[in-house]
């Protein structure tokens, strides 16, 4: 029997998570996967096959917390009609899928419920350790047939309020991988810039870092080059020598000493490694942003925060290198809050299970 899968994401990291329980679905016979991507545009395959309307916007899709002002840049880029093209794209999708898993937050989910086929919720954005799902956001996820969320204290507090979620954090999984980058140095720094635009100016700003260390000691760089994102200009941005990486972060990861990043789901996959992760402050002194405190909260003492200033933060990440014991503390913390891999799989079954009831 078939299964045809339809994914439907609304954030960067969430299509890397999509993809790898798509992978894991795809090892079943004659089972398929198409993705509908509502935040930036899809990075498809043949087997991971782009449907439905794309279009990037300018917030990247971080809107939350009330930030209305990235909310009317992205109205003034065409958001509305995207949007009802998209739930367009979903009212008349009844039919041709066995199954929609939506991958993100409570809002990915409302989408794909316009579908009208069984749902399964994958909930990326929020968790228990940071701040849980709200009443309404529960509401909705109740109509879910299957709801799996990032962590077991999350799942736990859901089950509370008769809501069946099991843990599954695919990020984990993300950080695994049977590649490996061909590292030759002692010191291994990997460098996350993350995968929106704002990406040329955070690795702009760890490469003025990175070349103060530099100056003193030994080091080796290596960057992720996220899809999307063009290479030639990232590695001048950095301006200061990293060899590029397009391939998959458990491999960047393997062996690594530290990351440096500013992040999301790179962030968390490599803390899920057992890589201690630095980021930085925002150079303007400005209130830290909502996401970076998010992250904070979720992943503990596994991420260190420095001074925005190359100098300063130089000197933290020397230190860092330099103090092995607390290196070991941050990747114990960084593996135990983000949890075992194995969870694409598990989500797999479950789909696979769903399509063919």
């Amino acid at each position: 029997m078939s299964a045809k899968v339809l994914f439907v994401t609304n954030g960067h990291g969430e299509i890397a998570i999509a993809r790898r329980i798509a992978d894991e679905i795809r090892h079943a016979p004659a089972a398929s996967t198409e993705h509908l991507a509502l935040v930036g545009t899809a990075f498809g395959n043949a087997d991971f096959v782009a449907v439905g309307p794309q279009r990037d916007m300018p917030s990247g899709g971080l809107v939350a917390m009330g930030n209305v002002r990235a909310f009317l840049r992205d109205v003034g880029a065409g958001f509305v009609g995207f949007w009802f093209a998209g739930r367009r794209f979903l009212q008349h999708a009844r039919g041709r899928y066995d199954v929609v898993v939506a991958v993100g937050d409570v809002y990915c989910l409302f989408m794909a419920l316009a579908a009208r086929t069984p749902v399964v919720f994958v909930g990326t954005a929020k968790s228990a350790y940071v701040a849980g799902y709200g009443p309404t956001e529960r509401r909705i996820m109740r109509r879910a047939k299957d709801v799996f969320v990032r962590d077991a204290l999350t799942a736990d507090i859901l089950r509370g309020y008769g809501i069946a979620a099991q843990s599954g954090n695919v990020i984990a999984d993300l950080a695994r991988s049977g590649e490996r980058f061909p590292w030759q140095a002692q010191t291994r720094i990997v460098v996350l810039p993350g995968s929106r635009q704002t990406a040329y100016a955070n690795a702009a700003n760890i490469g003025a870092v990175l070349a103060v260390v530099r100056a003193s000691r030994e080091i080796e760089i290596a960057i992720s080059i996220a899809p999307g994102i063009d290479e030639k200009r990232m590695l001048q941005a950095v301006a200061t020598p990293a060899r590029p990486w397009t391939g998959p972060l458990g491999a960047l990861f393997a062996d690594a000493t530290l990351a440096i990043g500013q992040a999301g789901t790179a962030n968390e996959a490599a803390a899920a490694a057992g890589l201690p992760v630095i980021a930085l402050a925002h150079r303007d002194g400005a209130r830290e942003d909502w996401y970076r405190m998010r992250q904070r909260k979720l992943l503990d003492g596994a991420l260190a925060m420095v001074s925005a200033d190359p100098a300063r933060a130089a000197a933290d990440l020397t230190a860092l290198l330099d103090d092995a014991p607390r290196r070991a503390e941050m990747a114990a913390i960084g593996r135990a809050r983000m949890g075992e891999p194995g969870a694409s799989a598990r989500i797999a079954r479950a789909v696979l299970e769903l399509a063919r009831a």
